[in-house]
């Protein structure tokens, strides 16, 4: 459930910044169990690539769980010869596990 507050402070990021074909929005949203990354052209309304640990059977904590996301979209990213992104908290504070995807991301080589 969305909170009140994460709703306003979402609202207040997304009027500030938007994703184009060749700098698309890194969105990242997190559950309480699970990490999720997109990268989204807000002009088409299409996302790009996507990133989650869902079927992640590996045994790593939330943490590290969150920076092999923000490294594996990265890696997808490169792929796709995106290299620079604009980054979205989607309304989450940005420490913990959203501060870990955004570091991830950082390290495999995608420019904020």
């Amino acid at each position: 459930m969305v909170t009140k507050d994460r709703q306003t402070r979402k609202k207040r990021i997304r009027a500030k910044i938007s994703g184009t074909g060749k700098l698309p929005r890194l969105s990242v949203f997190r559950s309480d169990r699970y990490i999720y990354a997109q990268l989204i052209d807000d002009q088409k309304a299409i996302t790009l690539l996507e990133a989650s640990d869902l079927k992640n059977d590996q045994k790593m904590t939330k943490m590290q769980k969150a920076t092999f996301i923000g490294e594996e979209i990265a890696k997808k990213a490169l792929g796709k010869k995106i290299k620079a992104v604009v980054f979205d908290r989607n309304g989450f504070a940005y420490h913990g596990r959203i501060k870990a995807v955004a570091e991830g991301a950082r390290k495999g080589g995608l420019k904020f």
